[in-house]
């Protein structure tokens, strides 16, 4: 049997990212769920924060963010960024994440993610509850870790990334399948 519930955002999971802003001495992070690709060619994301968000304005002014995907040891951070204000504390110092300097955006990402996203905003898309934050991406940095030191390939999947559903943050699973797996010729 099925229910028919008001409109709302079921549309899960969502990566649960930390989100870098500012500039190297004055950065400030907040935690986004709504985020995702727009384009591949040329590349673009997105993020969407509330206005009333300490960090809205930063973006806003600066034009300027880098997504950090986060892990399992990073989920203690990703909720405590996304429940305090950096109005009122240093989300740096309290969750001992360290500062990179960014190559591409004035902002810094974090050290502790696997991959951190230097975006550009192209436009700012007033929604409602959210504005959208449309941004071209100029530099991935990525940890060398997570490549194959034979074939270069790089696997996020030993990463341990973490997602966001409906209010509860969780492990990614085994993989269980690879682009075009279900018509992959069997040799």
């Amino acid at each position: 049997m099925k229910e028919n519930w008001k409109p709302g955002t079921m549309i899960y999971p969502l990566p649960a990212v930390l989100v870098s802003c500012g500039t190297f001495d004055h950065a400030n992070i907040l935690t986004i769920a709504w985020t995702g690709t727009i384009c591949t060619n040329p590349a673009m994301c997105y993020i969407s924060v509330r206005p009333e968000r300490h960090s809205y304005h930063m973006i806003e002014e600066q034009r300027e963010f880098t997504i950090n995907l986060t892990t399992k040891e990073m989920a203690r951070a990703t909720d405590w960024c996304g429940v305090r204000s950096g109005a009122d504390y240093d989300k740096w110092a309290q969750m001992g994440l360290t500062k990179g300097r960014g190559v591409k955006v004035a902002c810094p990402y974090i050290e502790e993610s696997p991959v951190s996203i230097e975006c550009r905003v192209k436009e700012i898309v007033k929604l409602g509850s959210h504005d959208m934050f449309i941004a071209d991406v100029l530099n991935v940095i990525a940890d060398s870790s997570l490549l194959d030191p034979a074939t270069g390939a790089f696997d996020l999947g030993r990463a341990g990334l973490i997602n966001y559903t409906h209010g509860h943050y969780y492990e990614q699973g085994p993989e269980i399948g690879r682009f075009g797996w279900t018509v992959k010729k069997k040799g």
